[in-house]
């Protein structure tokens, strides 16, 4: 099973804030990036796309006019809880310092840990396997669930995902055969 894994367009935000899994309208470069995004999906034949239910994905796949659209909430990106919508220079330091060291197992004050976005990315991924196995799959979604996956193929500590640049609205292969997966490409 191939997937290309596109990571939404630029959202309408001021950067520096904590947004996770709040449902902002995407960015006035949209168009922009749109055009951009069609051109990197120009050889792409998907026999079935997904989306994030946040509207910053599904404007995207609406415009790219996906064949056989749905919505999953496991593509969503990391719950932050309390941090949702605040500066990151407002939550306090001593919080997010203790934080940044355990991420992966401790979620932010009522959201959600990195590890529990992978568990929630990997069943997803195994139901399409049942489902789809042998068919390209498009999936618009965003950076934490993109990076859980490529731990999940690459077989890295989520710790070390960080290190992969993923911009707004690059495409990302991934192969998913049993039992080997692969990269094919990231952040085109």
């Amino acid at each position: 099973m191939q997937l290309y894994l596109v990571r939404h367009t630029r959202p309408a935000i001021a950067s520096g804030i904590c947004y996770g899994q709040s449902d902002l309208d995407v960015g006035d470069s949209f168009m922009e990036d749109l055009n951009t995004v069609r051109s990197k999906l120009a050889d792409v034949s998907p026999i079935i796309s997904f989306s994030s239910p946040l509207q910053r994905c599904t404007k995207l796949a609406e415009q790219l006019q996906l064949p056989t659209l749905k919505t999953d909430p496991r593509l969503m990106e990391l719950d932050f809880g309390d941090w949702e919508m605040q500066a990151w220079e407002a939550i306090p330091r001593q919080q997010l310092d203790a934080w940044s060291l355990t991420y992966i197992d401790t979620p932010p004050p009522n959201g959600e840990s990195f590890l529990a976005l992978q568990q929630r990315v990997i069943a997803f991924i195994d139901q399409l396997q049942n489902q789809y196995q042998g068919n390209p799959i498009l999936i618009i979604t965003h950076a934490g669930v993109i990076r859980a996956l490529l731990a999940q193929v690459l077989n890295l500590p989520l710790s070390e995902v960080f290190k992969f640049q993923l911009d707004y609205g690059s495409v990302t292969q991934l192969t998913f055969n049993d039992p080997l997966h692969k990269v094919g490409y990231i952040n085109r």
